[in-house]
């Protein structure tokens, strides 16, 4: 199963409304980044044990260690969970900036460092949603 038939597969196997929002969703960050390199992370280490929820990645960027070794990962990642849905915006070095920034516009979201987790697509503003995802992109874009 190649990449795209992975994300398809997985945000058809979500119940409603979980389903059509991870859809609308999916669709949206598309919009942000537009031919990006897709991603997809089934949660599983290299013994296939669980060890995350499955996780959709949108665009790259490269992480740089201290050591001078590089790694390309995901600038954005989208992931259903127990009780919602997850958007992370990775790559922000100011771990206070999206709570700060997008945490009192964007609803009934909790904010964190890189995480936006909310229960359903209706409870939050998804235009800040969208500013936060073009912040966060634009961030790792210049790395």
């Amino acid at each position: 199963m190649n990449v795209q038939e992975q994300i398809t597969a997985y945000i058809t196997n979500q119940p409603e409304p979980k389903r059509s929002d991870m859809q609308a969703l999916h669709h949206l960050i598309l919009q942000v980044l537009p031919g990006c390199k897709l991603w997809f992370d089934d949660g599983k280490n290299s013994e296939n044990k669980t060890v995350s929820n499955p996780n959709i990645g949108y665009g790259f960027y490269t992480i740089k260690y201290a050591d001078g070794k590089t790694r390309e990962f995901f600038q954005i990642g989208l992931s259903a969970n127990k009780t919602g849905i997850s958007v992370y915006i990775l790559g922000i070095t100011d771990k206070t900036y999206l709570a700060q920034t997008f945490g009192k516009e964007i609803g009934k979201a909790s904010v964190t460092g890189y995480c936006i987790k909310f229960n359903k697509l209706k409870d939050i503003n998804t235009d800040v949603l969208e500013a936060a995802i073009r912040y966060g992109v634009g961030v790792t874009s210049e790395n």
